[in-house]
């Protein structure tokens, strides 16, 4: 007793089978987050170390190379960047893919402790990181207030932060901008000169005296009590007042006769605005385990809160800008396509099996297809997700595969006026093989996916496992539901045309019919003249390559689609200060809010870059703007694109003089696309190959900003002592080192506690005393001996410029060269790219390694295309398995490539590129096409078996099997219109990967029908010439 036959006779076993897997998959789904994408960590480890006031050559001498050689033993590192900047160490470790990144940072971690004691002091902690979408804000907030700046900032960082933070999911929260109190302590230089002390002693001075400490206990055998110092400052005259030297005796000098105590603001890093409104910025991170719509959720709910509270300081949160936006609009979006592609699906299967009751059979394996679909998610911790979802959208069409084939046998044995159960039974067990086949084709071309080692498997392994299970439910249900339905509700259709609806059936049947038997006499000349047919479809492939070889068909690993944002950024000269920077940014943000076509403007002044791999580090010289356009019902549909040349124009006539370059943001974010590294062994040689082929890139169509990681950097003026100037002074470099630090950096060590707040006290020289080269060279230094000094009389002031960032790779001297894509594919950029190095081969001993996108679609390419071939391979391995043949199986392969011409067509017709997604389509057609030339060799078998010439099966085979074949196709191809018409949020993916299935289905079904029968009847011709003449001789 096999499974149908129980199903029809004892179906409580079927109907409690799935109860559980609709138990489970409402379980599943009521547990189940959402999120735009599957976390997708990339194989890299960042090593982030801060170095205050050094410059990059003390950054890579001290700190850098140190960091680089300790990692020098990190199992899995593919190669290691090093990037020195000022203030800070940067260390990249690319891993190879299948490392595991967890313990590869508990190694990196535990090496770079061993080394700590041989780093600098006064560096920060290295802080290590994974390169992950989860580095990438999610929310972007502004935040205002009445109240004075510094306390509002106060109130900022004292209150309304520990309370976001608090909330379960957020992981970080990075500030910019604000105004926060600082008691400044102006030094005058010339007073210190006059009294002969230094400046180093006026600091020592206030932090010894602004000091708590606890002094030890007094006891008694009954009693004990602690005794403490109280010298913490509590007011400006406290600071004024503190005794720095005694010159003379009974003439001390205080703080007050050397110096101006005032209470001021720190000097500013960054400044935040949105929509022209200066703020505090807040950008808000997940953590990598945390549901992003939740945690929006709880963070908008946290701000209304707050701001119910302070409504009277008028603190208010402004949300900037939600990525889970545009989570919930592609879920929806999604779920709209799908909800579409069921209604259409029916339709089509209510058009070929004539009844109400049929389609109704039909469509129960959809719910319960997909339904153990949410189980698997959830019981492999799997999210609803733009992957999963479109797995569940695209894969309407086959959920109704098997049971379209078994009900429609199941029918035609019912019109032979058989008993029901007895009809079901037989219909099932005739088509079950092929219904078995087809299914182990559509899976089978998903399982290598599961292997996969490469940036895009985590992504495609959830699509996959979706798709997999959907499809291998319905062939459970193909082989119980259906046939036990059929044999309940199951009838013998006589069609009369008693009502409208039943005349458009029946018209449609005779159509039908007609198109059947049309079908038959074109495969009966197909088989009369294969020569000609066969150089009819030579003659489709040798377009099809002549259309790609014209590269209309672009290339891009993931298309960044058009969600009508954008970030632009502006570099100035590397002396520019944030003032400056701040000014001429303020009067750009007001021209980019004066366009009609603007929605929204968050500026971020100096602060931190906020792209995917961002060094993490600001910089004076740099703002960065994040422009959100109005919909595009609103503008006249222009494009994103359009709109960033336009305005790139404008600014460029206006302010010259500044880098200003773009991006679009899109769904999955991003750096720049196209990213080479050069190494070699000596920098100068590194860097003359690297402008040059910044030049040559500048020339390539569609590449814009193309730029260099190592450019000359900001001025400095550079302090060259005498040694034996200095000794015979008394002074050291240590010294002198720290006075210089501290006249022109400051020292914040001491603080100054109010209502238990504390607020830092920062001293230096005065800002009229560090402003240009004389202040340098007039800067005094009182020896040890108390005789003043001035800087020039032991050392030479020399002006340079400091490199703005010194690179290497794997400890040879690199350099960076990026570029975006703007109008063009960057697949395509890199292609021109790779023909000009082909061509022109770089110096001897010159390495070159690409990273970013190109570097990621070169392996994810590579890796589908292997996976394509492995399919076909497994394909038919499978055939052969289930015929038992070696020759029949390469037959129906005969299906896939022609598929390949609509595919490609279809791309080009629709203007997509070949991405990710459109190579995904691809893998997917195999499995799809395969199937109808299993229907066709499977029923041709069956009727040789019975004794029916090949001739005759064949045409008689391709006729019974063309009304499945129409029905599993057009159901396929219409219920994944929607995906391919979609606009909107994601729409750009779905649509290539549509259009890719679609091509390839219409191609291959137009094509498929008549090269399956006839390169079948070419077999079984050379077999029976072979056999006669082995009964011959």
């Amino acid at each position: 007793m096999n499974i149908t036959e129980i199903s029809i006779r004892r179906p409580s076993l079927i109907i409690v089978l799935f109860s559980v897997f609709a138990l489970l998959g409402i379980i599943g789904y009521m547990n189940l987050g959402y999120e735009l994408m599957p976390d997708f960590n990339q194989p890299v480890v960042v090593i982030r170390t801060g170095y205050p006031g050094a410059e990059p050559n003390e950054v890579e001498t001290s700190v850098s190379r140190k960091i680089e050689d300790a990692l020098s033993n990190l199992e899995g590192v593919d190669y290691l960047v090093t990037k020195s900047l000022p203030d800070a160490s940067v260390i990249i470790a690319n891993l190879k893919y299948g490392t595991d990144l967890d313990r590869t940072m508990q190694d990196a971690q535990r090496y770079i402790d061993n080394i700590r004691k041989d780093l600098p002091a006064d560096i920060l902690n290295p802080v290590m990181s994974k390169v992950s979408p989860n580095d990438l804000p999610i929310m972007s907030v502004s935040a205002m207030s009445t109240l004075p700046p510094t306390v509002f900032f106060q109130r900022m960082k004292d209150d309304f932060l520990p309370q976001v933070q608090q909330i379960k999911g957020v992981a970080e929260i990075t500030v910019l901008g604000g105004e926060q109190r600082e008691v400044q302590v102006k030094v005058d230089r010339d007073k210190l000169r006059l009294y002969r002390v230094p400046l180093q002693q006026v600091v020592e001075a206030i932090k010894r005296a602004g000091i708590d400490l606890p002094a030890g206990r007094v006891e008694t055998d009954d009693q004990s009590s602690t005794v403490r110092l109280l010298g913490k400052f509590t007011s400006l005259q406290a600071i004024r007042n503190v005794q720095v030297a005694m010159p003379v005796q009974g003439s001390p000098v205080y703080v007050k006769d050397l110096a101006e105590v005032v209470d001021g603001t720190k000097e500013a890093s960054s400044v935040s605005y949105y929509n022209g409104q200066q703020g505090i910025g807040l950008l808000i991170k997940k953590q990598g385990d945390a549901n992003a719509v939740d945690v929006s959720k709880a963070v908008r709910a946290k701000f209304q809160e707050m701001e119910r509270a302070n409504r009277t300081a008028g603190v208010q949160f402004v949300i900037a800008d939600d990525s889970t936006d545009n989570t919930i609009a592609a879920v929806n979006s999604v779920v709209f396509d799908l909800i579409l592609a069921v209604i259409l699906v029916s339709l089509v299967m209510l058009l070929f099996l004539r009844s109400f009751r049929n389609a109704l059979i039909v469509a129960v394996a959809i719910p319960t297809s997909l339904i153990t679909a949410f189980a698997m998610m959830w019981l492999l911790g799997y999210t609803l997700n733009l992957m999963t979802l479109l797995a569940m959208s695209l894969i309407i069409g086959i959920l109704v595969d098997d049971a379209t084939v078994v009900l429609e046998n199941i029918q035609r044995h019912l019109d032979m006026a058989k008993p029901k159960r007895s009809a079901a039974f037989d219909g099932r067990m005739e088509i079950g093989f092929a219904a078995l086949s087809i299914t182990l084709v559509d899976v089978v071309v998903f399982l290598p996916i599961l292997f996969l080692q490469v940036f895009v498997a985590d992504m495609l392994k959830q699509f996959s496992v979706v798709v997999i299970t959907s499809t291998l439910t319905s062939l459970l249900v193909g082989f119980t539901l259906t046939p036990w339905l059929a044999s309940r509700i199951g009838t013998k259709e006589d069609l009369r045309p008693t009502n409208a609806f039943n005349r458009f059936l029946l018209w449609f049947e005779g159509g039908l019919e007609a198109f059947i038997q049309w079908y038959g006499r074109a495969l009966q000349w197909v088989l009369g003249h294969k020569l000609l047919f066969t150089g009819f479809v030579l003659l489709l492939f040798t377009g099809t390559a002549a259309m790609m070889k014209q590269h209309i068909i672009g290339k891009e690993l993931i298309t960044t689609g058009d969600q009508g944002k954008f970030r632009l950024a502006l570099e100035f000269d590397k002396a520019t200060a944030l003032p400056r920077n701040d000014s001429v940014s303020r009067v750009i943000g007001t021209y980019i809010l004066a366009q009609p076509e603007v929605a929204s403007l968050f500026s971020n002044v100096g602060g931190p870059s906020t792209g995917i791999g961002s060094l993490g580090v600001g910089a004076a010289n740099k703002s960065e703007f994040t422009v959100q356009l109005k919909p595009k019902k609103e503008i006249g549909n222009v494009a994103t694109e359009a709109f960033m040349r336009k305005l790139r124009e404008a600014l460029a006539r206006e302010h010259t003089g500044i880098n200003i370059s773009m991006m679009a943001l899109g769904l999955v974010p991003r750096t720049a696309p196209i990213e080479i590294t050069l190494s070699g062994r000596s920098r100068e040689e590194v860097m003359a190959t690297a402008n040059n082929l910044k030049g040559v890139v500048q020339a390539i169509p569609g590449a814009d900003n193309v730029r260099l990681s190592v450019e000359e950097g900001s001025p400095e003026w550079k302090v060259v002592p005498d040694a034996d100037k200095m000794q015979r002074l008394g002074l050291n470099t240590a010294y002198t080192g720290m006075a210089l630090r501290t006249a022109f950096t400051g020292n914040d060590d001491a603080t100054l506690t109010e209502a238990g707040t504390e607020y830092p006290v920062r001293i230096r020289l005065d800002r009229f005393d560090r402003r240009n080269f004389a202040d340098v060279q007039q800067l005094t230094v009182v020896n040890p001996m108390g005789m003043p000094l001035q800087v020039s009389q032991f050392a030479d002031i020399q002006r340079g410029n400091a490199p703005s960032l010194l690179e290497r790779k794997d400890r040879q001297p690199a350099v960076t060269l990026t570029a975006d894509a703007l109008g063009r594919p960057s697949g395509s950029v890199a292609d021109d790219v790779v023909a000009y190095i082909k061509d022109h081969p770089l110096p001897d001993g010159m390495g070159m390694a690409w990273g970013s996108d190109i570097k990621r679609q070169d392996e994810s390419f590579g890796a589908l295309g292997s996976v394509l071939l492995i399919s076909f391979i497994l394909i038919y391995l499978i055939l052969v398995a289930l015929y038992d043949s070696y020759i029949y199986p390469f037959v129906a392969l005969f299906a896939i490539p022609v598929a390949a011409i609509g595919a490609f067509l279809a791309l080009n017709l629709s203007m997509s590129q070949l991405s990710l997604f459109a190579l995904l389509g691809l893998i997917m057609l195999m499995g799809l096409v395969t199937k109808n030339a299993i229907l066709i060799v499977d029923f041709t078998n069956q009727l040789k078996a019975e004794g029916k010439p090949y001739a005759q099966a064949l045409i008689t085979a391709g006729k019974e099997r063309m009304r499945p074949i129409l029905m599993t196709t057009l159901s396929m191809a219409i219920g994944m219109l929607p995906i391919a018409l979609a606009t909107g949020t994601a729409a750009e993916w779905k649509n290539g990967l549509a259009w890719v299935i679609i091509g390839g289905l219409l191609s291959s079904l137009a094509l498929t029908v008549f090269l399956v029968p006839m390169v079948y009847y070419v077999v079984d011709r050379v077999k029976e010439r072979f056999t006669k003449r082995a009964r011959t001789t």
